[in-house]
C-alpha cells in the first residue's frame, strides 16, 4: 500500500489516536446513552480516522479531530439503532480505566453519584452530550465545540442551559417529586 506520508508521522498520528482510546470510549457511551456499542463506536471511528488521516489538517490537534468523529459515528449508530438506554455509572464516570483519583471522584462523594447519574440520565441526550465533553471528559469549551461541530458560544449557551436542567433534576429528585423515567416531563 502507497502512503503519502512519512512512517515516523503515520507513527504519530497512530500514537494521538491511542491516546484518545479512553476518552472516545466515555464519548462514545454518552452519546449512546449505553455501555454496549461504546467500544465498536470507536473502533468503526479508529478506521474512519485512519482512512482520513490524508485529509487532516495537521496544524490542529488530533483528539478534538478523532473525538468529533467518534461523537457523529455514536449519533449515527444511535439514530439508526432506535434504541436509548441509561448511562451505566462506572463508564459515564470514568472509572473504566484505573486512576489513583479522578476530579469526579474528588469532586462528587460517591453516595451523590448515584442521584447525579439518575438526574444525567433525565436529561435529552443533547443535554447529556455536552455536560459529559466538559466535564467528564474535561474537553475545553472550544474542544467540545469541534467535537460537536457547533460555535463555542453555543456550546457556552448549551451548557449553561443543560446545567439549568440538571439543577432542576437534582433537586426534583433530591425532593422525590422527579416524574418517573421515560415520563414526558
Amino acid at each position: 500500500m502507497r502512503h503519502d506520508r512519512p512512517i515516523r508521522d503515520e507513527q504519530r498520528f497512530a500514537a494521538s489516536l491511542a491516546d484518545a482510546i479512553p476518552a472516545a470510549r466515555r464519548v462514545a457511551t454518552v452519546v449512546l446513552g449505553r455501555v454496549d456499542g461504546a467500544d465498536d463506536v470507536v473502533q468503526v471511528a479508529l478506521e474512519r480516522a485512519w482512512r482520513g488521516q490524508r485529509t487532516y489538517d495537521e496544524s490542529r490537534p488530533v483528539r478534538p479531530w478523532f473525538l468529533r468523529i467518534v461523537a457523529n459515528t455514536a449519533r449515527n449508530d444511535r439514530r439508526s439503532s432506535g434504541r436509548r438506554a441509561a448511562l451505566e455509572r462506572r463508564v459515564a464516570l470514568g472509572e473504566d480505566t484505573p486512576s489513583a483519583g479522578t476530579p469526579e471522584d474528588d469532586a462528587v462523594a460517591a453516595g451523590d453519584r448515584a442521584l447525579v447519574l439518575a438526574a444525567l440520565n433525565r436529561l435529552s441526550g443533547p443535554d447529556r452530550e455536552v455536560l459529559a465533553l466538559r466535564y467528564v471528559v474535561q474537553l475545553a469549551e472550544a474542544d467540545v465545540a469541534v467535537v460537536l461541530d457547533v460555535p463555542v458560544g453555543t456550546v457556552k449557551s448549551r451548557l449553561s442551559r443543560a446545567k439549568g436542567r440538571l439543577r432542576d433534576e437534582l433537586a426534583a429528585l433530591d425532593r422525590g417529586t422527579a416524574p418517573a423515567e421515560g415520563a414526558a416531563p
